[in-house]
């Protein structure tokens, strides 16, 4: 039977922004499909004219969307995510719903500290106004290539805005700001499980979204779990690598790490 994998992305970017990882798993024998989240127009263009529906969906919302799926597969899926996604894939996997995960530049998780400056401005957009709570927040080609693109061109950066970008709901970044202070914040992660699939963390050296620090400190939350989780570093790639023009190198890293583990 052929692996699922399933490929979540983070706030911002459109499903579709995955196809070419999909097409190179697919041709690796997996079987990959990239749903998006609750609200999501099946295009970008779809979503961009809707923000109303992708507004005021929370971290537990798209767990249970990504849940909802996963129960129609035949089997436990592989998981890769990418910033929020990143969080999704890892509280899924920590509630034993796949095999295995790799979370890239993945969001804060309950647990870590502290929130780094340069983070704080690349999601200024959003709590800049509390209202921004229950709304959907688009980013301008100048906030994108602050907060994604800032190691490519700024030529790159402005075609990549124009082909993926979505407005992103602005509730789930509320919940991670304040995991800290609730005891039971949807940003909380199963991390003492012992028993699930092995986990891989991607940092991003020049990442001002999720700056390597917080990979770091995702890892140590995994501390008291000797299920598999290894770490890996992209020194000079940023909150954008799973789209920009060196995309290839992160995903053959990631199937890599998969074959490595018989996944």
């Amino acid at each position: 039977m052929t692996t699922p994998v399933l490929f979540i992305h983070g706030l911002w970017l459109h499903a579709s922004s995955w196809d070419p990882w999909t097409d190179l798993f697919r041709a690796n024998g997996y079987d990959p499909q990239a749903p998006g989240w609750p609200g999501d127009g099946e295009t970008v263009e779809a979503s961009r004219a809707n923000p109303e529906a992708i507004g005021d969906h929370g971290i537990d919302d798209v767990v249970a969307h990504f849940a909802a799926i996963i129960e129609q597969l035949p089997s436990a899926p592989i998981l890769i995510g990418h910033s929020f996604g990143g969080m999704i894939a890892q509280k899924l996997l920590g509630h034993d719903r796949a095999r295995a995960a790799i979370a890239i530049d993945a969001a804060q998780i309950k647990g870590v500290l502290p929130v780094p400056l340069s983070a704080l401005r690349a999601t200024l957009p959003v709590f800049k106004n509390p209202a921004n709570v229950h709304r959907a927040v688009s980013l301008t080609p100048e906030q994108f290539r602050f907060a994604f693109a800032n190691t490519v061109s700024e030529q790159e950066s402005d075609e990549l805005h124009a082909r993926w970008t979505i407005p992103a709901p602005g509730k789930p970044l509320f919940e991670a700001a304040t995991a800290n202070f609730n005891p039971h914040s949807p940003a909380k992660v199963a991390t003492e499980n012992q028993n699930r699939g092995p986990l891989l963390l991607i940092a991003s050296g020049k990442d001002h979204t999720v700056p390597e620090s917080v990979t770091r400190s995702t890892l140590k939350q995994y501390r008291h779990s000797e299920a598999v989780t290894d770490i890996l570093t992209f020194p000079e790639k940023a909150h954008s690598l799973t789209i920009d023009s060196g995309w290839r190198e992160v995903a053959d890293t990631c199937l890599t790490w998969l074959k490595e583990h018989s996944l």
